[in-house]
């Protein structure tokens, strides 16, 4: 055989056998998917979901992507803006994510939602309202009264309900943020405001607030469920199912409860705990 052959021959044979072995390459399972980067809007609500603290931003909504893109490939361009702006962005598929959103059947239209943490509201009322306002129906009779909520929040059925009836009487009004809410409140242009206890917390601490409040729970079986707010025209489902995934382990795991009493403590971070519907 000439010597150029059964050198030929020889390596034919050494690429079959590299090629059978795995040797041409290294041998990796196929890596996870690119996520890519994702265009995510947060808000300020109350000073502990995302708020300035002396220039840098923190809060719950801030440490949960945080370790979603920890533990994903998706990478999140952030920006902040206000609630009705980040909506305005969704319905129009400008925008690829924001936080802490109720899903409804209308926005189910455009986003796709994944639960992460469930609370109720509250009424804080100034104390020299009547008693006989003291309830959500007496409230509702007295004209002279007005509430103040942040724009394009849902409170839950009982209390979306009841706003509804004020709006109709124009006894709502309608601020930007909580922050704007609760200067409307402190002002006493308004006699009522909802919050969730996780953003009125803070105000708690002040003894002005202790001395002129009261706190009052007029929708005890409220359970308001808040998710990640996902474009459906902007992030693939593949994407969509890696977060979810993600947050899911994150629940199992603890670590979205860890990040919760980190904010606010143990005994309302227990209450803000999530429970997957089993099918």
């Amino acid at each position: 055989m000439p010597h150029s052959t059964f050198l030929l021959q020889r390596c034919c044979a050494s690429i079959v056998l590299a090629t059978l072995t795995g040797f041409t390459s290294p041998a990796r399972a196929a890596p996870e998917t690119e996520c890519g980067t994702i265009q995510l809007a947060y808000y300020e609500l109350g000073a502990l979901f995302y708020r300035s603290a002396d220039g840098s931003y923190t809060g719950i909504d801030k440490d949960v992507v945080e370790e979603l893109e920890r533990r994903t490939t998706c990478r999140f361009h952030t920006a902040v803006e206000s609630r009705v702006r980040i909506w305005s962005q969704l319905s129009t598929g400008a925008l690829d994510m924001s936080v802490s959103g109720i899903a409804t059947p209308e926005r189910e239209k455009f986003a796709r939602f994944i639960p992460y943490f469930t609370t109720r509201n509250y009424v804080l009322l100034h104390k020299d309202v009547p008693p006989a306002a003291h309830s959500m129906e007496g409230f509702l009779a007295d004209p002279s009264l007005m509430v103040a909520v942040v724009k394009s929040f849902r409170h839950g059925p009982a209390y979306d309900v009841w706003l509804d009836k004020l709006r109709a009487q124009k006894r709502v009004y309608e601020a930007a943020d909580f922050d704007s809410v609760m200067r409307l409140f402190m002002a006493r242009r308004v006699h009522a405001v909802l919050a969730l206890p996780i953003t009125f917390q803070p105000f708690r601490m002040r003894e002005q607030m202790n001395e002129l409040t009261l706190i009052k729970d007029w929708s005890p079986h409220d359970k308001v469920v808040h998710g990640l707010i996902v474009s459906r025209s902007r992030v693939s489902l593949a994407n969509f199912e890696l977060l979810e995934k993600t947050i899911s382990a994150m629940r199992e795991d603890g670590s979205l409860e860890n990040i919760f009493q980190r904010h606010i403590g143990a005994e309302l971070g227990k209450q803000m705990r999530y429970e997957e519907r089993k099918p």
